[in-house]
């Protein structure tokens, strides 16, 4: 009994180490390209997507948020 609670412990603890190192991997992967960091940009990054980003959006939601901030 006690030999299988430690052959599960050993193998929980591999497969879980498996997990966070293809995790890693992954979003390793998945940054390298997708960006990249200009120094005439002064670090800014600069992706490469075609979408344009809207960062506000005039809704009553904010302009009573704004009207109370004031």
């Amino acid at each position: 009994m006690e030999q299988s609670r430690r052959e599960f412990a050993k193998k929980t603890a591999i497969v879980t180490a498996g997990a966070a190192v293809v995790g890693g991997t992954s979003v390793l992967a998945a940054t390298g390209n997708s960006s990249r960091q200009d120094d005439s940009n002064n670090g800014v990054v600069v992706g490469s997507s075609n979408k344009k980003e809207i960062l506000y959006k005039k809704t009553a939601a904010w302009e009573e948020f704004y009207k109370n901030a004031k």
